[in-house]
């Protein structure tokens, strides 16, 4: 990944889709904000205990990182609900910030508009469709996975959108890496047909998992970026939920000029 620094914040950004001039995104770092300590530093959730100014100025933050435009937060509960913003639908409210909004990822066409996921583990899965210019951001922690709430997109943006898989590019964001993806239960919680992602012990690569989801889905292997940016190993850069528990959630974003 691209690793940039812009007013003392830092943010990486993935090659395939710093290609196109029409979008902007980043993965934002934990670092640069203004929470305390245990959630240092720019933390961007108000569901973790942080305090809600340093929240809304880190937020305040993000904005003005990726040009000042509404920033579309989702409230996030590990499950399969896309979240569909269409241009050409008059019901979509006309501040979408401030809406409620519940689910694990988001779909829009309309501009200026910057769809957000918070994580801390689970992986920010960033999409953009060139030749329909449409942008999706997908919240996709082991139960997403499980869930297929990359599949579940990939359906949304073709219904809704006419998008073609084969012009889709698509970045899989820091997270939780198979060196540290353990699950002792997973006899329990992981489904027979997931183990071929496991390794010797009870490491699982969901970053593989994402990878052929997306290829499943019809999305050409050659338009996916995988950071390879494990959060639990790399605290210097991301919160992680696995090694930290009391933490904050960093931003990956992305939007259409």
């Amino acid at each position: 990944m691209i690793l940039k620094q812009k007013n003392g914040i830092s943010f990486f950004q993935f090659p395939n889709l710093a290609l196109f001039a029409d979008i902007r995104h980043a993965v934002f770092t934990r670092n640069g904000g203004h929470s305390s300590v245990p959630f240092r530093s720019l933390n961007v959730s108000p569901g973790v205990g942080d305090e809600e100014k340093a929240v809304k100025e880190n937020r305040a933050l993000i904005s003005r990182e990726m040009g000042e435009k509404e920033s579309v937060f989702a409230g996030q509960i590990h499950g399969t609900t896309v979240l569909v913003f269409s241009k050409q639908d008059t019901s979509v409210p006309r501040s979408l910030g401030k809406a409620v909004l519940i689910g694990d990822a988001m779909v829009t066409d309309i501009r200026e508009k910057n769809l957000v996921i918070q994580v801390a583990d689970c992986q920010a899965v960033l999409i953009y469709d060139p030749v329909r210019r449409v942008i999706a951001n997908i919240h996709s922690g082991w139960r997403g996975s499980i869930a297929d709430i990359i599949g579940h997109t990939l359906s949304a943006m073709k219904n809704n959108f006419g998008c073609d898989p084969g012009h889709i590019v698509a970045g899989i964001g820091p997270s939780l890496g198979p060196c540290c993806a353990e699950f002792v239960n997973y006899k329990e919680e992981i489904p027979e047909n997931f183990r071929k992602y496991k390794n010797d012990s009870c490491h699982f690569d969901f970053w593989a998992v994402s990878r052929d989801q997306l290829c499943g889905a019809g999305v050409s292997q050659e338009n996916i970026h995988i950071s390879g940016l494990c959060t639990r190993c790399r605290t210097d850069l991301f919160f992680s939920y696995r090694a930290e528990g009391i933490t904050g959630r960093f931003a990956a974003v992305i939007g259409l000029k």
